[in-house]
């Protein structure tokens, strides 16, 4: 099975033949963050480096999309929404909302946190999980908060 970085790769050549400029741009893009962060972190490309690279990208396509709304420009924000949709296929799909509680409440139990003070043992422990490279830390942080008093 081809890794992440060798499937978007094989979808640049796909592009360019199909004359998919946007596809293409957004692929791009990927290709040389990646590449940049290997660079940077004197590592081999694989599949873990590519999701954390691409899953920065996705997030700064968010943030800017954001930002061109209340600047109210609708070419932008299409521009960015298309770009984060090519990005995000490459992305795992992440768990369920009820999935992501069930594994919080099992941190918060399993560390015996009764304050926000204790929030760090919360997000150690659910890192140490599995599933944590399927999970939104950003998210995940706002629901600890308002399970711990």
């Amino acid at each position: 099975m081809a890794t992440i970085y060798e499937t978007l790769r094989a979808d640049i050549i796909t592009a360019m033949k199909a004359r998919d400029s946007a596809t293409l741009l957004a692929l791009r893009t990927a290709d040389a963050a990646i590449k940049r962060a290997a660079m940077d972190t004197n590592k081999d490309i694989d599949d873990a480096l590519a999701i954390a690279t691409l899953r920065k990208a996705v997030k700064n396509l968010a943030d800017a999309r954001i930002e061109f709304e209340k600047g109210n420009r609708p070419d932008l924000v299409a521009a960015n929404t298309t770009e984060i949709a090519v990005l995000e296929k490459y992305l795992p799909k992440g768990l369920d909302a009820a999935k992501v509680e069930a594994l919080v409440a099992e941190a918060i139990a399993a560390t015996g946190a009764v304050s926000k003070k204790e929030m760090g043992k919360v997000i150690a422990a659910l890192k140490q999980r599995p599933e944590a490279s399927l999970l939104d830390f950003g998210a995940v942080s706002k629901l600890v908060q308002a399970k711990l008093p």
